[in-house]
């Protein structure tokens, strides 16, 4: 009973401290008292809309929408490839199963050192590496593979070690005392069991890398985001909804077909932050088993298609002008220059209020949305209910947030509102899709046995449903805090405010000094969001 008050009381102090940090956030981004909105654009902003019963199809153009589409693919596919490379090793070493299975005693040194290791790049978003790579490489493909992979890698080697961790662990050790090498008692214990769940989380991995190769193309690299961009400065809306089309379609297949693999293996959450509950495999039939080995076969089909089509160079990683110019802009970055506090406070301010803003909205839209997202039974209305919500989520998330922030700075003046209405958008239709498959693998027994005695379907709801899914979309909504923060980067490229358009700035210059006090402030924001989210989801278990 004393746990329960004290767990209520935890949770009233939160819920103030949300509403005081979005007024604060509201306050920032001047919504007590400067003008935001410029009437001028309103026309610019319906003749956009308007542009959407009218794309322009000729074969021309459906051929670049094409080509295009590819090359969006073939980057997504081979940054996601070395992202999972990366994060199987990391993943492994950076667990403490790993590090407590040789004699028992957990070895925390080497374990705290990898994990320190992998969140530098995991701190810092793959648009700044794009645009650090694009110094040294150029525009190769290259930059668009490593940028994906780096950053990526690393955030699914924490993922991939959290799985580790909780998958049990009563037969690896039965193993090892029975004699058995740490090495060969991991792999056929812990590695059976976990495989469903990786595999799943790396599809789920390889759907964001399609919107991040979207976002890579506005910086050069190419593909639909490069196209979309030159289609909306040139005011060619009738050629961007055809772009906009076509990266729905991408982003709409590969979310089918993750969702058939996860079907196969028996994994129903792509995501699943039940503070760790992982789901465990279920015994699968013959036609699930196809399922899997034809994903997994047409995959690498795709696989090497992607490396043959992207032609990366990759001898540019170990070529001799390579470190000649990693050399130089080591020289040129240290020592680093402090630049004015007063400039990065105010910035750091800005960032913050940007996410919480952007996290809030997409938040609150999410479990809106959720509800009528989830696939129930019910009549003919119902179901196109479900999917036209199920369209607007993948819209919403399908379109690159810088492509969000460009649009409303039509109405907009530049700062850091449309910033927020642009991250809240996008991570809308991410969260609203991970919070209705929550809704729609929820247990139905509890809920029935409300039915049984007499509760009323508003009744079942409040008891039932919300008990059951609230604790799992506060830990979605934490999650995609942490990511909002990192990408804060992303809508600064445009002009949105916040520490991203400084790095930006300064990566465009040249100015290496300042950029790296930048970067140790913005990591150090976002490893405080880490903590404070991680403490948050810890406490609200």
């Amino acid at each position: 009973m004393r746990e329960i008050k004290l767990k209520n009381l935890l949770f009233t102090f939160y819920f103030l401290l949300f509403i005081c940090s979005v007024v604060w956030s509201l306050w920032v981004a001047g919504l007590f008292g400067q003008d935001l909105v410029n009437v001028g654009g309103w026309s610019l902003f319906v003749r956009f809309f308007v542009a959407v019963v009218c794309p322009d199809f000729s074969g021309e153009f459906l051929l670049l929408t094409m080509e295009a589409m590819l090359k969006t693919l073939a980057y997504a596919l081979c940054g996601t490839f070395f992202c999972v490379v990366i994060g199987f090793v990391g993943g492994v070493l950076s667990s403490q199963v790993w590090w407590s299975v040789g004699g028992g005693r957990f070895y925390s040194a080497p374990w705290l050192l990898v994990r320190g290791v992998l969140s530098i790049p995991r701190a810092i978003h793959e648009l700044i590496w794009g645009l650090f790579f694009v110094n040294i490489f150029g525009l190769d493909p290259l930059v668009a593979v490593l940028a994906i992979a780096i950053p990526f890698g690393a955030i699914t080697a924490k993922v991939f070690s959290e799985i580790l961790d909780n998958t049990p662990q009563q037969q690896l050790f039965a193993l090892v005392n029975s004699g058995v090498e740490p090495l060969s008692a991991f792999a056929y214990s812990i590695f059976p069991q976990a495989f469903p769940n990786l595999l799943s989380y790396s599809f789920y991995r390889f759907e964001c890398s399609i919107r991040s190769a979207t976002v890579l193309g506005i910086i050069g690299a190419g593909g639909l985001g490069y196209q979309i961009l030159l289609s909306l400065q040139s005011l060619r809306y009738e050629q961007m909804w055809t772009l906009m089309f076509a990266l729905l379609l991408l982003s709409g297949g590969t979310d089918f077909w993750s969702a058939l693999l996860r079907q196969g293996l028996g994994v129903p959450s792509r995501l699943d932050l039940n503070v760790l509950n992982l789901q465990q495999p279920y015994s699968r039939s013959l036609h699930h088993n196809l399922l899997v080995n034809f994903s997994l076969l047409f995959g690498a089909i795709l696989l090497i298609f992607s490396f043959w089509y992207v032609k990366a160079d990759f001898t540019k990683l170990w070529s001799i002008r390579t470190a000649q110019l990693l050399v130089r802009v080591i020289q040129d970055a240290f020592p680093n220059q402090w630049i004015d506090l007063d400039q990065l406070l105010t910035l750091c301010t800005q960032t913050l209020a940007m996410s919480i803003l952007a996290t809030t909205m997409a938040g609150l839209g999410g479990i809106l949305l959720s509800f009528l997202a989830a696939r129930r039974s019910g009549g003919v209305c119902e179901k196109i209910q479900t999917s036209f919500t199920r369209f607007l989520l993948l819209f919403s998330r399908a379109v690159p947030e810088p492509i969000w922030a460009l649009i409303f700075l039509f109405v907009l003046f530049p700062g850091i509102l449309p910033g927020a209405i642009a991250l809240g958008l996008h991570n809308l239709g991410i969260l609203g899709r991970l919070m209705a498959e929550v809704i729609e693998n929820l247990d139905e027994k509890p809920l029935r046995s409300l039915q049984v005695l007499g509760a009323t379907n508003s009744q079942v709801f409040l008891y039932g449903v919300l008990p059951s899914t609230l604790p799992r979309f506060f830990a979605y909504i934490l999650y995609r805090w942490e990511v909002c923060i990192r990408a804060t980067v992303i809508v600064g490229l445009v002009g949105a405010g916040g520490l991203g358009r400084l790095l930006t700035e300064q990566l465009s210059s040249f100015d290496y000094k300042g950029l790296l006090t930048t970067l140790i402030v913005f990591m150090g924001l976002t490893f405080i969001v880490d903590m404070i989210s991680g403490e948050v989801r810890r406490s609200l278990r």
